[in-house]
């Protein structure tokens, strides 16, 4: 039987604590700019809602694959680690575009990759959330090797691997889903942001 979509609510509530506690909180401070964050300017889940959408659809997708790869081989990490990294990935999304004449522009200090990679740990730092060595990892190279690639050393760790397959498929196989009306996924149109 097919796994039917769930809402984000349902993986932010199996985080483990002291993060599950601090991700509700951070969300709680900011729900105007969580609420209507865009996934991005164009590639994937690029409407007002997006951001949710694109993190929700990276959680039921890690859901999926987590339980087919481990029924062939063990996971050497918890499903926990896999939310925890989805939500964090794109964390300066909320604050990183504003809605010019319509449009939806990039503010300028966003564009600083390392500006960008403060700005995720300051927020992360100040409201409490904490990650393993692994999870640090993942956050680091959830969107591959980007500058730091080598065939003498592999930076990118198991669980960052993991998120990785998962963000590439919903940014980049399903950019946009999930679909407002009709989407396949059983569950799945009633809990887009795409109202």
């Amino acid at each position: 039987m097919a796994m039917p979509y769930q809402p984000l609510s349902y993986f932010l509530d199996l985080l483990e604590e002291p993060n599950r506690s601090a991700v509700r909180k951070l969300m709680l401070d900011n729900p105007q700019l969580f609420g209507r964050a865009y996934g991005s300017a164009h590639n994937h889940q690029n409407w007002e809602g997006g951001y949710f959408d694109h993190i929700q659809d990276f959680c039921n997708i890690a859901s999926v694959l987590y339980e087919a790869l481990s029924s062939k081989r063990p996971m050497p990490f918890g499903l926990s680690s896999v939310f925890l990294v989805a939500f964090l990935h794109d964390l300066e999304k909320p604050w990183k575009y504003e809605v010019v004449k319509r449009r939806l522009r990039l503010k300028p200090e966003f564009r600083d990759r390392s500006f960008v990679n403060r700005f995720k740990l300051d927020l992360m730092k100040k409201y409490g959330i904490k990650l393993t060595k692994d999870e640090r990892n993942a956050f680091d190279y959830v969107e591959g090797e980007i500058g730091n690639y080598s065939p003498y050393k592999r930076g990118m760790g198991k669980l960052a691997a993991f998120c990785h397959m998962c963000d590439i498929a919903s940014a980049r196989l399903m950019p946009e889903h999930p679909l407002k009306h009709d989407d396949p996924w059983p569950g799945c149109s009633d809990r887009s942001h795409r109202r």
